[in-house]
């Protein structure tokens, strides 16, 4: 009976450890790369180096695109700029991720937007080049494109 009762127990520690573990173990990376470089150019905006962040839960995906060369024209406020970034699948088709998430800006300051929202699908392959990324700010609507593909790749999706 002791002995019954010692292997219920060490059972039941094993599986809370197990368990734990699980809760604990760090996320795999489900989008690859998680970043890529772009150079922009905005037009009369300007334009330069930009590096988009991407991250990946199932099938919702966030991307931020942040550049120090790629300047803010005036002070912008939280959550001010709405933006659409759209990117180009490898199969043909775009996704677009779309959003109004901004650091607070000066004039002159790099921009950074998102992370924008978009979803996505197991084995997309999605590229800036060929896409826009179009920032809605005070009612003008600044629109940048990649100059050349993104690097080290497309963001490819889980």
């Amino acid at each position: 009976m002791r002995r019954n009762r010692f292997g219920v127990s060490a059972a039941l520690v094993t599986g809370a450890v197990a368990v734990a573990g699980l809760a604990f173990a760090p996320g795999a990376a489900a989008v690859v790369p998680q970043a890529a470089t772009i150079t922009a150019d905005c037009g009369l905006y300007g334009g330069g180096g930009a590096t988009l962040t991407a991250t990946q839960n199932g099938t919702s995906a966030t991307i931020t695109l942040s550049s120090d060369e790629i300047t803010a024209p005036l002070a912008l406020a939280a959550d001010s700029v709405r933006s659409t970034l759209t990117l180009v699948k490898a199969g043909g088709g775009t996704t677009a991720f779309t959003g109004t998430k901004n650091p607070a800006m000066a004039a002159g300051d790099g921009v950074t937007v998102g992370p924008l929202p978009g979803t996505v699908a197991a084995g997309d392959s999605l590229e800036a080049y060929g896409g826009s990324l179009k920032l809605v700010v005070f009612g003008i609507t600044i629109t940048c494109t990649a100059e050349g593909p993104q690097s080290p790749g497309p963001f490819v999706f889980e």
